[in-house]
């Protein structure tokens, strides 16, 4: 059996920092609650398309560093990222056959998922829960799931990340 030799890491990186750029990118008040969730959106990505390179260490450490970036409570994000990595890597041969419809589903699900194990712990930790509109992105990251799916496709194909 041929062994493929890992390329494109770059690729993989600058995704998960332009994410992270675009989680904390300047926005109108109101439309604060609106921004889809970016970086589970990559990690999700990622995931399924290479589960032998990004998995659940990545997502924790992605998720460390996105609790510095929007300066929340030390292992918040990482705690959830880490668990969607394995849910995603859990299932991953079975999305992977879904339509971007039936993606898009799992997508709203996970983030959700995500959203509300970073709630939980606010709430645990003393924080005042915020409104249910916190479950906002998880909506708006599934109906912007096709369009990132496929552009995030295209540049794993045209660089040939293996």
């Amino acid at each position: 059996m041929r062994q493929i030799q890992p390329r494109g890491g770059w690729i993989i990186v600058f995704t998960f920092l332009l994410a992270m750029a675009l989680s904390i990118a300047p926005m109108p008040g109101w439309t604060e609650y609106l921004r889809p969730a970016w970086v589970p959106m990559v990690l999700v990505y990622w995931c399924m398309a290479l589960p032998e390179r990004v998995g659940v260490g990545v997502g924790w450490l992605v998720g460390l560093f996105v609790d510095v970036l929007q300066d929340a409570l030390l292992g918040q994000h990482a705690l959830a990222f880490a668990i969607v990595a394995f849910l995603i890597l859990k299932l991953h041969q079975r999305l992977r056959v879904f339509p971007l419809g039936q993606q898009a589903l799992t997508v709203l699900l996970l983030i959700a998922l995500a959203q509300m194990l970073s709630l939980w712990i606010r709430g645990v930790t003393g924080q005042p829960p915020t409104v249910w509109i916190y479950l906002l992105p998880a909506l708006t990251s599934a109906l912007m799931w096709p369009w990132a799916f496929l552009l995030m496709r295209e540049l794993r194909r045209r660089f040939r990340v293996a």
